[in-house]
């Protein structure tokens, strides 16, 4: 189970990097990262989880998953 958590969380951070890398290449890279954020929670809200006894649990892990990821994400800097 460790190996299984360390490799999510190597995903969640290579991820997060990758967001990050797309977010600073646009002109407002705030209104970028908002409007990805509320498409992925949206995706979240609305995918079918099929074979599990309570999938309320499991979305419930997954939005705060994504609001982890994107708490992480800050403005870029005025430098």
């Amino acid at each position: 189970m460790d190996e299984l958590n360390g490799r999510m969380i190597a995903c969640q951070i290579l991820i997060t990097g990758l967001i990050a890398r797309v977010a600073n290449e646009q002109r407002d890279p705030l209104r970028f990262l908002t409007d990805f954020r509320d498409e992925i929670r949206a995706v979240v809200k609305g995918v079918n989880i099929a074979g599990m006894d309570n999938t309320d649990r499991v979305r419930l892990v997954a939005q705060q998953t994504v609001d982890e990821l994107f708490s992480l994400m800050k403005p870029p800097s005025a430098d």
